[in-house]
C-alpha cells in the first residue's frame, strides 16, 4: 500500500494516532460520558489530515480474556471481535488509515505501531505524533510515554481528548505536558499546522 508523503510544513513530519474512540468506551461497558463532546473535534482533525496526506493512525483496544491485568481493574471491555472493539461510527477509518491493535494502555507496547511509524514519508518516519481520542490521563498519558522514550515531538489535541473527569482530563494533560513536554493544543490550531 502507497501512502503520500506530503502534509506536513517543514521539518515536520506528523502522524495522527486516535485511541481507543471505540463502542464500549463512547457508548457501552465502560462508557465516557464525556467523550461524545471530542468526537466532532477529531472528525475535523482527520479530514484535514486525510486531505493533506498525513498518516492517520487507531490504536484501538482488541483485548483477550487473558489479559488479567485490565479485565481485574476494568472488567471486560473491548473484546477482540465484539462490537465494543469496533471504531464508532462518527469516525469509521478510511480505506488509507491504518489500525493498530492493542492489549495495553500504550498504543506502542506489544505492537507494530513504533516500525509503521518509521515506514511512512517515504521511510524518513514520522517524527511528531498528535494524540487523540480517550482517555486522556490513561491510555494517552501512556502513549505520551513511549513517543517521548522514542524521541518523538508530541502533540495533544486538548480538545481531542477526553476522560473520565475534568480533573482526570485536566491532571492528564498537564503531567504530558510537564514530563514529556507535550504541546498541548486546540485541534483548530494543530490542523492548520498539518
Amino acid at each position: 500500500m502507497t501512502r503520500s508523503t506530503k502534509g506536513g510544513q517543514k521539518g515536520a513530519r506528523y502522524a495522527i494516532l486516535v485511541l481507543d474512540m471505540l463502542d464500549d468506551f463512547v457508548n457501552g461497558k465502560l462508557k465516557c460520558a464525556r467523550a461524545k463532546r471530542i468526537i466532532p473535534n477529531i472528525k475535523v482533525l482527520l479530514e484535514e489530515a486525510r486531505k493533506k496526506g498525513v498518516p492517520v493512525f487507531y490504536c484501538n483496544d482488541e483485548h483477550l480474556p487473558i489479559d488479567t491485568y485490565e479485565m481485574k481493574l476494568w472488567g471486560p471491555h473491548a473484546m477482540k471481535g465484539t462490537r465494543g472493539a469496533q471504531v464508532i461510527k462518527e469516525l469509521a477509518p478510511a480505506k488509507s488509515d491504518y489500525i493498530v491493535p492493542k492489549r495495553t494502555y500504550s498504543a506502542f507496547d506489544g505492537t507494530g505501531l513504533e516500525r509503521a511509524l518509521k515506514g511512512i514519508y517515504g521511510g524518513k518516519g514520522a517524527d511528531t505524533v498528535v494524540i487523540t481520542g480517550l482517555h486522556t490521563n490513561i491510555c494517552d498519558r501512556h502513549t505520551a510515554y513511549d513517543a517521548f522514550v522514542r524521541g518523538l515531538n508530541i502533540v495533544v489535541a486538548e480538545d481531542g481528548v477526553e476522560a473520565f473527569t475534568e480533573q482526570d482530563h485536566l491532571s492528564g494533560l498537564e503531567y504530558m505536558k510537564q514530563v514529556y513536554g507535550a504541546q498541548v493544543k486546540k485541534v483548530s490550531e494543530i490542523a492548520k499546522k498539518l
